[in-house]
């Protein structure tokens, strides 16, 4: 993947967001959408999204129609997780080495020609799910680079935290809503129709980004061998102790969470509430995560998010812990939507996140957050199935909360030990380059 000609390159400093001169100022995620860029990268990553939906769905048909088999069905799904941990681990160097406007394009056309592939007649079922895992290897770079350009576009301050928090809420929403209008497309067109619906959103992505975001120089440097340069990045962020452990603050509490949504199929038929309580039990987090982060974004200042971002993620899986007594649909929901909304802590570590990871380095950190949250998902769900294989459904959920609230607060321990020694190191060097010391945001971390 050849950079781009580096001849007189734009400057990679975030446009302005300030408002037309006569018209009131927009507050919270509306500021966002006074930006051009963004608008670009919004309505990119909504397509892209409906193509991912579209094609787990067409493909998970399409498999079973042509094997008959539910194990392979099933793992349709399986292999959209497991080649993040390759793809983010020895490809996360392309999202520095290479401008991240071309990455981004030439990974969405990489998606819409396997999507092409895949809706061939003639192509058989290994090479569908061969497909689908250079679709998922590719996808971890591409979120990884998506992610470092918002903080180009945006700056790395509460502009960067909305953003993102923003795409997140697009993306939970689609869980809500994308496989039921995926279920309703295959009604009216066949698998293989329905993955050329995906080539077009895969394009279209494409597009919005070629056209409406600036051609940017890559951040790094080309001198060593591709895999060698990404694990080194790799070992970088992992060995980096502030880094480490905002990482595994952001990737602990989902790990712990995903039982519930995993098992809500054995938990709705021991509470004898059929195929409809295990769709209202996978919405429920997903609809508090959605309101939280809305309420979080929109109402609160960005120091009061970093005020309450350490408890919040301290004691996001203690709602878990009401699986102990079985409870009914209603508050089995009313926890599992409680817990979701505990999730809004990531506005606040977030931020810390970006400001801990040096500029160069970005595209990389951002690349293994992606590949470890979706990996750490992927383990925590086969987790919780084996242990329901030996105890009751409940007894698992209930001791993911446990289990996950400890390990939240020692992880919550750690981003408080760590803030205090960068805050040292802080007041002894030059002050001016340190966006925590700008506003002042940072300084709640320790409260609550």
């Amino acid at each position: 993947m050849p950079e781009e000609n580096p001849t007189t390159p734009e400057p990679a400093t975030p446009e302005p967001a300030t408002p037309e001169p006569d018209t009131p100022e927009p507050t919270g995620y509306l500021r966002l959408f006074s930006i051009r860029e963004f608008r670009a990268v919004f309505l990119a990553h909504a397509f892209s999204l409906l193509g991912v939906v579209v094609s787990e769905v067409a493909l998970t048909v399409l498999v079973y129609g042509l094997t008959g088999s539910p194990l392979l069905s099933a793992l349709t799904f399986a292999l959209g997780m497991l080649p993040y941990l390759v793809g983010g681990t020895l490809l996360s160097g392309i999202a520095d080495r290479f401008a991240p406007r071309r990455v981004l394009v030439l990974c969405d056309v990489v998606c819409a020609g396997c999507a092409a592939l895949m809706a061939l007649p003639a192509t058989p079922v290994f090479a569908l799910l061969a497909l689908r895992c250079v679709v998922a290897a590719v996808s971890p770079v591409f979120n990884g680079t998506r992610m470092a350009t918002l903080t180009d576009i945006l700056g790395d301050g509460d502009l960067f935290v909305l953003g993102r928090s923003l795409l997140r809420i697009v993306s939970q929403s689609s869980v809500l809503i994308g496989f039921g209008l995926g279920g309703v497309l295959l009604t009216v067109v066949p698998p293989r129709g329905a993955l050329l619906i995906t080539v077009c959103t895969f394009a279209v992505s494409a597009l919005l980004l070629r056209c409406g975001t600036k051609r940017r120089p890559a951040r790094g440097d080309a001198g060593s061998a591709l895999v060698k340069y990404s694990l080194s990045g790799t070992r970088h962020v992992l060995r980096d102790r502030r880094i480490r452990a905002l990482l595994l603050l952001l990737w602990a509490p989902p790990m712990f969470m995903v039982a519930p949504e995993a098992l809500a199929a054995p938990y709705a038929d021991r509470i004898g509430v059929g195929v409809a309580g295990v769709g209202l039990l996978m919405c429920a987090l997903p609809v508090g995560t959605i309101a939280a982060e809305l309420y979080a974004g929109s109402a609160l200042s960005a120091s009061t998010r970093a005020r309450i971002a350490l408890p919040l993620a301290s004691f996001t899986l203690v709602p878990l812990t009401v699986y102990a007594v079985t409870p009914g649909l209603v508050w089995a929901m009313l926890a599992l939507a409680l817990a979701g909304a505990g999730t809004a802590y990531t506005l606040g570590v977030d931020r810390w996140f970006v400001d801990a990871v040096p500029q160069e380095l970005r595209g990389r950190a951002m690349t293994v957050h992606t590949a470890g949250l979706m990996t750490i998902q992927g383990v925590g769900m086969a987790l919780a199935g084996l242990a329901a294989e030996f105890v009751a459904v409940s007894t698992v959920v209930t001791a993911a909360g446990v289990i996950g609230t400890v390990c939240c607060l020692a992880l919550a321990a750690e981003a408080r030990a760590t803030h205090r020694t960068a805050a040292r190191g802080a007041s002894d060097g030059p002050r001016e380059e340190s966006t925590e010391l700008r506003d002042g945001a940072d300084h709640h971390v320790t409260g609550g």
